[in-house]
């Protein structure tokens, strides 16, 4: 790969068209980038690494706004850091998705009329990869859409056959160090894709229910609790009350009737049972409900199982072979007809877990699974970030890592699939359990079989920052790569993904951290701050914003929305905005090389620049400076900000228009002004490239003639400031915007031209006079002038002469009016000022919005009064 230091000039650029068409640029300039090699990393360079992981996509999915947000941050940090002389990896791949994945390739056996147990387990899993082979992974091509700078040579999957080595490793050192084991528990069941799921992949909605209050007993050993799910009660196996509830202490160690089934069930006292919810008595049904199952543990009740993995009734009785819904209501007719049901809610809305990937209403279901114990993993991943070996930003989402690492439950990693990572356990005809690493031989013969489960995705997915390195080899990538410097991820999987690759990768990288930083961002929303959906209708397809707008004007909408942790409002007139940016930058730079802008030669002394000159240059360095700590602190918002004000009003709207009347007169100052031009063009655009990288790319390659930005050195803070030129530069702004202001009260077009006579000697603005004139479309004062308005501004006088161009008597009782107006919310906001009453009972922002009122009446009431003294007088 060509250096940054060695960059060749290239065949002089053809001139820029009249206008940008990004859908010709983009594609042709992504292919030669992958061409040269210039994402690719060399683990044998000496130069200092910067890696990051691309949090990686399903292999059934497309790219969300959510992706090309995320692709967006991590594309501007690795390409800065290339540009700075890092060996920078940004590591591609994606996620094998095992229940997403097995329910497409499931659909599409359906539209055969079979199912996966028609194929077989191993003909169903060859079916997978076949259609991964055709049809998946169509986000890496939208990924070259939108830019990303990512190691194509280097991409990995994980069922490859690195990464499947490197969780068979980890499963077996985990089995042997006795941090896995199996297990009876409480696991989110999916009755639809019959699998248990994490808790990632349940989503909460609010559904309308009931809430049936049942009277279990009778007598004085009655006890009536509440539920939404009275199906269950057929597995009930205790009622529970406080220990310290009077109200029931004469029945805890008794047994009362469980209606409908002929069985009693105990009566025990257990602190989790709040005694001020509902009647301060709750059913226990330890394989239905994962509160229940650990009151059951201490208090060794039987779990008692009424539904199979279909969600179907297996209890004995008339409710046998009903479903869930449907046991439901009758379960509840039957308690009604026999005076058990005191009192009856619907609907009852309430938080009910789903399905993620079907919408099928989650049941919790005792089952016997593999779990990690998490414990002491956890506690590792936790102590990293107390005591700083990485760092979480930004630092006000810690609490909430913490929270979840300290409390962290034993983690289900099994799954009831065929795709995916098989558990590497093998069992004997004689009991025997066998857990087999990658280079051992599993056991054999008659009786002998492996476990039918898979692993959770998130399993795979938790080593990611160092199986795609080569792991468990030491490889020279996994010594030059790892570990990461930082995980630009969103706070959403905080506590899932994040929580475990730190917990495995400092468990497998002898306690070395996956990560030097973990930078949060929110999520994307629409620009009413909803959460985008299919089913809200909002949901945005980001290739049609590319297609209508350019990959430039999507990203740039979408990093300069990036506050750390916050989430990202967008809308379709945002873009549209962006997209006038990229053509105001493409416009400017195009008349910048029309009137001779180079980066050719050294940029000549302060001495012979113009204050414009110098101004320009300090603001630019000052720009530098500030975009550089910006990124350091992973505002993105606010270095795109930076970065949208310096091009647009200071390199654009001040120093191009400020300088046009020097290229016209051409000479020695013209020729400077053009080498400083293109040395503020130049860095500019290098600046700009890791947010919009193809038009700056064609910008600057025919600015300088050079081979390519993505190589090309950042920028640095040279240090040179001018205070003295940018408070003269200041100064003409002011009078500009004056000018201006009151040329808009008056009604003037801005294009239209008006005599003037500028008054500036003794002031540092006399050198402007021609800049000031070309900017305000000011004609000299020839004979006849009459001066009908006189402003002071900036310690100068612009006398305007407004003959035939204005009403003045309407102008002078409009500015009366307002005048008045602005006297008037001045006198409001000083009596409220004035009273101490008020002042002793107002909130601070209260006051301190009323004395911003009272500035800004002040600062009206000079402004209008100004305006009236340069009318012409009667």
């Amino acid at each position: 790969m060509t250096e940054n230091s060695q960059q060749q000039p290239a065949a002089p650029a053809p001139e820029l068209p009249t206008q940008y068409a990004p859908a010709e640029v983009e594609g042709k300039l992504y292919e030669r980038w992958v061409e040269r090699g210039y994402f690719e990393a060399d683990e044998k360079s000496g130069k200092e690494p910067y890696t990051v992981v691309i949090p990686p996509p399903n292999v059934t999915g497309s790219l969300h706004l959510g992706h090309a947000f995320e692709h967006t941050l991590i594309d501007a940090l690795t390409r800065r850091k290339r540009m700075q002389g890092y060996e920078t990896l940004w590591q591609p791949g994606m996620d094998h998705a095992g229940i997403a994945t097995q329910n497409v390739v499931e659909r599409e056996l359906a539209k055969e009329g079979k199912s996966r147990h028609d194929l077989g387990r191993e003909a169903f899993v060859e079916r997978v990869w076949q259609w991964k082979a055709e049809s998946g992974g169509q986000i890496s091509g939208q990924m070259k859409r939108l830019g990303d700078g990512v190691a194509w040579s280097r991409e990995r999957f994980t069922m490859d056959e690195g990464l499947s080595r490197a969780v068979q490793t980890i499963f077996k050192k985990l089995y042997d160090d006795e941090l896995i084991y199996r297990a009876e528990r409480i696991i989110n069941w999916c009755p639809r894709c019959l699998t248990a799921i994490s808790d990632i992949e349940v989503e909460y909605q609010e559904d309308d229910g009931e809430l049936v209050s049942i009277r279990y007993g009778s007598g004085d050993a009655e006890i009536v609790v509440a539920t939404t799910r009275a199906e269950t009660m057929l597995g009930d196996t205790a009622v529970a009350v406080h220990p310290d509830d009077e109200r029931y202490a004469h029945l805890v160690g008794t047994e009362i009737e469980l209606p409908l089934t002929g069985r009693r069930i105990p009566v025990v006292a257990d602190e989790h049972v709040d005694p001020e919810f509902g009647t301060g008595a709750v059913k226990v049904t330890p394989a239905h409900d994962p509160n229940d199952f650990e009151i059951g543990q201490r208090h060794g009740l039987p779990n008692l199982a009424v539904m199979d993995e279909r969600a179907v009734i297996t209890a004995h009785g008339p409710f046998q072979g009903l479903d869930r819904l449907e046991a439901r209501s009758a379960i509840v007719a039957a308690l009604r007809a026999e005076g058990r049901i005191v009192a009856e809610k619907r609907p009852y809305v309430h938080s009910v877990g789903h399905c993620s990937r079907c919408k099928t209403t989650i049941e919790p279901r005792l089952s016997l699974q593999w779990w990690v114990k998490v414990g002491p993993l956890a506690k590792e991943a936790g102590d990293a970030v107390r005591d700083g070996r990485v760092k979480i930003h930004p630092k006000e989402m810690e609490p909430r890592y913490f929270g979840w690492v300290d409390n962290l439950h034993d983690w289900c990693i099994s799954r009831q699939l065929w795709w995916g990572h098989r558990i590497p356990v093998w069992y004997g005809p004689n009991g025997e359990v066998v857990c087999v690493g990658p280079d051992d031989e599993a056991p054999s013969g008659e009786g002998w079989h492996q476990d039918t489960d898979v692993l959770d995705t998130w399993f795979s997915s938790g080593l990611w920052p160092f199986s795609t390195l080569g792991w468990p080899e030491r490889t020279p990538s996994v010594e030059k790569f790892y570990p990461n410097s930082v995980l630009v991820t969103g706070y959403d999987i905080l506590f899932f993904w994040v929580a475990r690759m730190m917990m495995f990768g400092m468990y497998a990288m002898d306690g070395v951290p996956p990560f030097h930083t973990i930078a949060l961002h929110g999520m994307v929303r629409d620009q009413f701050g909803k959460k985008m959906s299919k089913s809200f209708g909002n949901a945005v397809n980001p290739l049609d914003w590319m297609d209508e707008y350019g990959s430039d004007a999507v990203r740039f909408t979408l990093a300069r929305g990036a506050n750390p942790g916050v989430d990202v409002p967008i809308g379709e007139d945002w873009v549209q905005g962006s997209r006038n940016f990229a053509n105001k930058i493409w416009n400017a730079t195009r008349f910048a090389l029309m009137n001779g802008a180079t980066v050719e030669g050294e940029l000549p002394p302060a001495e012979q620049m113009s204050a414009t000159d110098r101004w320009i240059l300090s603001r630019l360095n000052a720009t530098v400076a500030e975009v550089d700590a910006y990124y350091e602190d992973y505002q993105f918002a606010k270095l795109s900000d930076s970065l949208f004000h310096f091009a647009w009003d200071e390199v654009f709207d001040w120093y191009v228009e400020l300088s046009k009347t020097t290229f016209f007169a051409g000479g020695e100052p013209a020729k400077v002004s053009a080498r400083v031009l293109g040395e503020v063009l130049d860095v500019m655009l290098r600046l700009l490239h890791p947010v919009v990288p193809f038009v700056t790319e064609t910008l600057w390659t025919t600015l300088t003639g050079k081979e390519s930005l993505v190589i090309a050195d950042w920028p640095k803070d040279s240090a040179f400031r001018d205070a003295e030129a940018e408070q003269e530069i200041g100064l003409v702004q002011q009078v500009v915007t004056e000018v201006r202001r009151f040329r808009s009260d008056q009604g003037l077009q801005s294009g239209q031209k008006v005599p003037a006579r500028l008054t500036l000697d003794g002031t540092a603005l006399a050198p402007h006079e021609a800049a000031i004139r070309q900017v305000l479309r000011l004609q000299p004062a020839g004979e006849g002038f009459h001066a009908t308005a006189s402003l002071p501004v900036a310690g100068a006088r612009v006398e305007l002469d407004l003959s035939g161009t204005i009403d003045v008597e309407a102008e002078r009782k409009r500015l009366a009016k307002d005048l008045a107006a602005a006297e008037k919310e001045k006198a409001q906001a000083h009596g409220k000022l004035g009273n101490e009453a008020f002042l002793a009972k107002a909130p601070d922002n209260v006051v301190d919005k009323i004395r911003g009122r009272l500035a800004k009446a002040d600062a009206d009431i000079e402004r209008i009064t100004a305006q009236l003294a340069a009318l012409p007088q009667k």
